[in-house]
């Protein structure tokens, strides 16, 4: 109890310090923000980075994927507030394993915790894409159907525009608002559709129609491009029923090698002192720390949804 009243009491300190000297958390965490995206100067790291054999590792690799995904989900001005809880996460973490007196279990809390946030991001996101990449393989199906019949793509859209859902939707109402107030040029309109989603099927599917503006003997084309998405979707389908199981298996192998350590406790009361007040038993609970830590970040990649590549 002394211990959650210390935490507490050093984040009431914190806070009211900033309040007192009248300092904005969001401008400490845009300046970390800005410490964490300045680049070497090196001409090596330019050259590797030019030639893009220079590949994020790691934190930083985590810190991206988030943002890009928050890009994509139209959420990119959150991106500073999920910094700040990460770095609010990563002080919790270092004053707990202070308070247990566990200094090999500091940095293993403070990074991990710290990339809780981001972790969050790309779980709850993988939802959104899976959910992005069902609706555009709808709107893909349904529009490419009409445009075989009518061979024209503003009269196909129009037609089904009805039928879509957020966010393809949207993206749609976009491209109608182009062509009928802003130009009368379809295929810039259509190039202009191509980057409002980041999907290589999508951009596939925005080249061919480009394409059959000038010849349309082409638009035969569509439809095997708007088929890669069925596919991918059957493949994402049958990956999630094949992960489901591990992901389980590794819940539970987590939720007890978690529940060991007050397990000890009640089995030998010697070998719980000697794993909690003993440099040896710190170095071990440190260790499952970090393996945990290291298997959460594996299971959350290996959950992405599966996307074509072209």
């Amino acid at each position: 109890m002394g211990a959650i009243l210390s935490i507490v009491s050093f984040f009431v300190f914190i806070i009211g310090s900033f309040i007192m000297f009248n300092v904005s958390l969001f401008s400490i965490t845009d300046d970390i923000v800005r410490l964490f995206y300045k680049e070497k100067s090196t001409i090596k790291y330019k050259i590797l980075k030019v030639t893009k054999k220079e590949k994020d590792k790691g934190f930083r690799k985590t810190v991206n994927d988030a943002r890009v995904l928050l890009i994509l989900m139209g959420k990119e001005e959150k991106f500073n507030f999920v910094w700040l809880v990460s770095i609010i996460f990563f002080v919790l973490g270092v004053i707990i394993a202070l308070t247990w007196g566990n200094f090999f279990l500091v940095p293993v809390l403070a990074i991990g915790l710290a990339l809780v946030p981001f972790w969050y991001i790309i779980y709850t996101s993988n939802f959104f894409r899976k959910q992005v990449n069902e609706e555009l393989e709808t709107a893909l199906s349904t529009i490419t159907t009409s445009y075989m019949r009518s061979e024209n793509i503003i009269l196909a859209v129009e037609e089904n525009l009805e039928y879509l859902n957020a966010p393809i939707k949207d993206v749609f109402v976009y491209f109608l608002s182009q062509t009928k107030l802003i130009t009368s040029n379809t295929k810039l309109a259509i190039r202009n559709l191509k980057p409002r989603i980041h999907n290589a099927v999508f951009k596939e599917w925005c080249d061919a129609l480009i394409a059959c503006q000038d010849n349309r003997n082409l638009k035969t084309t569509l439809i095997p491009i708007v088929s890669k998405l069925s596919d991918t979707r059957i493949v994402s389908a049958e990956l999630d029923t094949i992960l489901a199981e591990p992901i389980k298996e590794f819940i539970t192998m987590m939720v007890i090698l978690l529940a060991n350590i007050p397990l000890i406790r009640v089995l030998n009361q010697s070998w719980f002192e000697i794993l909690v007040n003993t440099p040896f038993g710190h170095g071990v609970l440190a260790l499952i720390s970090v393996t945990i830590f290291i298997s959460i970040g594996a299971v959350i990649r290996l959950t992405r949804p599966v996307e074509y590549r072209g």
